[in-house]
């Protein structure tokens, strides 16, 4: 009889030591998940450094500096999409409140939300947009709209005696007497998709003109500029038989206009935001470029020197067209895989300050100032850890 109870107590502790073997356990994380754990554990001190350095760094009016040493609308509200976006901040946050209480001090009657007088009108309006869309609040509606209706106002058509032939048809400038070029172009379809523009509107069909004659692509460029090149990459503006940037390249014998980098991942994002097919030449082209000439040591076909110049502007726009584009992986021409989440956000840990700011010692296009390079490369590295 003991042996009897014996065994069925050993049974019994068998049966049991199998169904806990046998319990279901939590799933192991998938490659996908622990890889986006790891570039979150990686970003995470980077964009915390990096926001409690623009933290420090707000006016007592709410903004951040600018031009002269004064408060800026356009900066201020790239900062405050930092904040905006940040998890551990948000739209109510008192940094956020006091910078956008400070932007609409810039709006205008006419919709805009600019410095009077200063010309940047599109460039300022369409990052103010973007800030007041991030916060998705109804009650910035009524200030959305008129800002979309004054950028596609400031957009060169018909109204203004540019017809479809014009080189300035599509496109935006700073203002509206100043000629039009693909930084404001993409700053201004930026800003409108982002806050809700409908596809169908006539915006981004007509920008789609100006954008495709930035292209260096014969085959859909219809200006002297382009005649021969296949390269697809894109230049800055085609107004006044073309104009780059990065200056002119020889190509059998003669001068061709030199693309370059930053400028070809803002007219690739442009021609995804405007509803351009995939599979479409101008996008094929303009993917083909990037392959060929993928970098994050510099701002891609700039020479020399100059391949360190707009190099933080470069790599908010590299976020954002490969956030658009919508892959995890590229492979660039030589065959080489990059997994462009975790190469920029790496590249800009490196390129951090001891203080949790970032600046280019090539100071240009503003990349002196630590507030707008800051800001560009928080919103690079938020993007990177979005598009995941």
């Amino acid at each position: 009889m003991r042996n009897t109870i014996a065994w069925v107590a050993a049974l019994c502790l068998l049966t049991n030591a199998v169904g806990w073997a046998q319990e279901p356990q939590p799933p192991a994380p998938g490659a996908k998940a622990v890889e986006a754990l790891d570039l979150q554990a990686e970003a995470a001190p980077v964009l915390q450094r990096a926001l409690s350095f623009l933290e420090s760094t707000q006016q007592p009016d709410g903004g951040w500096l600018g031009f002269g040493q004064q408060t800026d609308p356009a900066i201020t509200a790239l900062v405050a999409k930092c904040f905006i976006q940040s998890p551990g901040h948000g739209p109510r946050h008192p940094i956020v409140r006091r910078a956008v209480a400070l932007i609409l001090t810039y709006a205008k009657e006419d919709g805009g939300i600019y410095v009077e007088g200063r010309g940047l009108r599109n460039y300022e309006t369409s990052v103010c947009l973007m800030a007041l869309a991030a916060l998705n609040d109804s009650q910035y509606r009524p200030r959305i709209e008129a800002a979309q209706q004054f950028l596609t106002t400031l957009q060169w058509d018909e109204a203004e005696g540019h017809e479809a032939d014009s080189p300035w048809y599509g496109g935006a400038g700073y203002g509206r007497h100043k000629r039009p070029d693909l930084s404001n172009t993409q700053m201004m379809l930026e800003a409108l998709t982002q806050s809700g523009l409908p596809p169908e509107h006539p915006a981004y069909r007509k920008a789609v003109v100006f954008i495709q004659r930035c292209q260096m692509l014969s085959l859909t460029n219809d200006q002297p500029f382009a005649a021969g090149s296949r390269e697809g990459g894109f230049i800055y503006t085609p107004v006044s038989d073309g104009q780059s940037k990065a200056g002119t390249v020889t190509v059998e014998g003669r001068p061709r206009l030199r693309c370059y980098g930053s400028m070809t991942y803002s007219g690739f994002k442009s021609l995804l935001y405007a509803n351009v097919s995939r599979d479409d030449v101008r996008v094929r082209r303009a993917l083909h470029w990037i392959l060929n000439n993928y970098t994050l040591e510099h701002n891609p076909n700039m020479p020399g020197e100059q391949s360190q110049a707009g190099l933080y502007y470069y790599y908010f726009v590299f976020a954002k067209a490969l956030a658009a584009w919508g892959e995890q992986e590229l492979t660039d021409t030589a065959g080489h895989a990059h997994r462009w989440r975790q190469e920029l956000c790496s590249t800009l840990k490196k390129c951090q300050r001891d203080d949790g700011s970032f600046v280019n010692p090539a100071d240009r296009w503003m990349e002196g100032n630590p507030c707008l390079v800051t800001a560009y490369s928080v919103l690079a590295i938020q993007t990177a850890l979005a598009a995941g």
